[in-house]
C-alpha cells in the first residue's frame, strides 16, 4: 500500500499557513506535567474572583434543563442587555464569548484578498479570523504601546473591509481617549466596518473613555464587542455580545450557529447583570492588585506599561521564556508574548488575589536574585 494522501492537498490554502491560537497554560496542565499541586495562574486575564452568587444559583437552577436546547436567539439576555444600554434588542447579538463574534464579523465582510487593519501588537484572534476567510491582515505598529489611529486610517485601501480597535488594548493595556476616537471615526470611510473590542470596558472609570455606542445610534457601520468573561468572572461559560445597527445584526444571524450560547451561560449572564456589587468588588480587588504589582515590578527594575485593564505588560529586561519556565516550576503561570509579536523579554501578567500576587512577586525576586534569564549572566 502506498502512502496515505495528505490532507493538506484538500485543505484551503489560507488555513495551512495559520498558527493555532494558544491560550495561557491551564493550571491542570501544569499539575499534570510538573506534579505541582498548588498553582496560581496569571496568564489569561481572568478575574481572580468567582462568579456572582446570583450567577452560581442561576447555573445550578438551569443545569437540570441540559436535556433541552437553549434559546437560540438569547431573547431574555438580549432584552436585559438592551434595557441596560438603552438600545433595542435588534441591535444585540449574543455569542460564545466575544471571540465568536470576531469570527462572525469576518465571515460576514471578508472575501478572499480583502484586508483588515489591526494594531500591532493587539489581540491574536483578529488576524486568525481574517486569515481564516482568506483575507489579509494589515498590521500597523503601535506607538508607545498605543494604537496609532492616524496611521491605521491612512492604511485603509480599496480592499479594506474592517478595522479592529481594541480599547483598552490586549496585550498592552493602553486606553484610547474620546477625542482620538472621534478624529479617527471622522476619517474612516462608510464602506469599512469598525470593530471596537471593549472586553475590559467595566474596569474603566476614566471619563475620557469614548462612548462608542453613539456610533451605533448614528447608524454607522460599527460593531461594539463586550463580554462576561472578565469583570463578571464567567470566562468558563463563554458568553459575550455585540452591539450594532439592526442590518449588521441581521447578517450576523445568517452565519451564526444556532444554540451558540448555552442555557446556564445565558442565565448566569442575566443574573450577573443584576449584581452590581460584582463589578464594584472586581474593580476594587483589581485596583489594589494593580498598584501593588506595578510598584513591586518597578522596584525589581522591570518596565511596566500603563494599563487600564486587569493585567500588566511587563518588560523583564531578561528572557521572558526562561523566566516563565522557572515560574512554572514554582506553580506560577504567566504569559510570554512571542505569539503577540513582541520581543522575548515581555510577559503579560494578570492581577490576582492579594496572596497570589505576593506569591508571584516572591518568585520573581528569587529569579532576579539568582540571575536566571539575565542576558548579562
Amino acid at each position: 500500500m502506498g502512502d496515505s494522501p495528505s490532507f493538506k492537498d484538500i485543505a484551503r490554502e489560507c488555513i495551512a499557513d495559520l498558527i493555532p491560537y494558544k491560550g495561557g497554560k491551564p493550571a491542570s496542565d501544569l499539575r499534570r506535567e510538573m506534579g505541582v499541586e498548588e498553582v496560581f495562574k496569571f496568564a489569561s486575564n481572568e478575574s481572580p474572583l468567582g462568579p456572582s452568587p446570583l450567577a452560581i444559583e442561576a447555573m445550578e437552577r438551569t443545569a437540570k434543563e441540559a436535556n433541552r436546547y437553549p434559546d437560540s436567539g438569547c431573547y431574555y439576555l438580549r432584552e436585559k442587555i438592551a434595557d441596560r444600554l438603552g438600545c433595542s434588542m435588534e441591535e444585540i447579538v449574543a455569542g460564545s464569548g466575544s471571540n465568536e463574534l470576531v469570527n462572525l464579523a469576518m465571515a460576514v465582510v471578508i472575501d478572499p484578498g480583502d484586508e483588515a487593519i489591526i494594531a500591532d501588537p493587539s489581540f491574536i484572534m483578529y488576524a486568525i479570523a481574517v486569515k481564516t476567510m482568506g483575507g489579509v491582515p494589515v498590521f500597523v505598529p503601535t506607538v508607545n504601546f498605543e494604537h496609532d489611529l492616524k496611521a491605521m486610517a491612512e492604511a485603509i485601501g480599496p480592499r479594506t473591509k474592517a478595522v479592529f480597535v481594541c480599547n483598552p488594548n490586549n496585550p498592552t493595556g493602553a486606553m484610547i481617549r474620546r477625542k482620538e476616537i472621534e478624529e479617527f471615526m471622522a476619517s474612516v470611510p462608510d464602506r469599512v466596518l469598525v470593530v471596537f473590542d471593549e472586553a475590559y470596558y467595566e474596569y474603566i472609570t476614566d471619563p475620557e473613555y469614548p462612548d462608542t455606542l453613539r456610533y451605533v445610534r448614528e447608524k454607522k457601520n460599527v460593531l461594539v464587542l463586550r463580554t462576561f468573561s472578565k469583570v463578571y468572572s464567567l470566562a468558563g461559560l463563554r458568553v459575550g455580545y455585540g452591539i450594532a445597527k439592526p442590518d449588521i445584526i441581521e447578517y450576523f444571524n445568517r452565519v451564526r450557529l444556532p444554540f451558540n450560547v448555552t442555557t446556564p451561560a445565558q442565565a448566569a449572564a442575566m443574573a450577573s447583570l443584576d449584581d452590581p456589587e460584582q463589578v464594584l468588588k472586581s474593580r476594587a480587588v483589581n485596583d489594589e492588585g494593580m498598584a501593588y504589582l506595578k510598584g513591586e515590578f518597578e522596584r525589581l527594575g522591570f518596565g511596566v506599561a500603563e494599563s487600564y485593564t486587569n493585567f500588566l505588560l511587563v518588560d523583564l529586561k531578561r528572557s521572558g521564556p526562561a523566566v516563565s519556565k522557572r515560574l512554572e516550576e514554582m506553580g506560577l503561570i504567566v504569559r510570554p508574548m512571542k505569539a503577540f509579536r513582541l520581543p522575548d523579554q515581555y510577559v503579560r501578567i494578570t492581577v490576582g488575589l492579594p496572596h497570589e500576587n505576593e506569591r508571584l512577586v516572591e518568585g520573581l525576586k528569587r529569579i532576579c536574585a539568582s540571575g536566571e534569564g539575565d542576558p548579562k549572566a
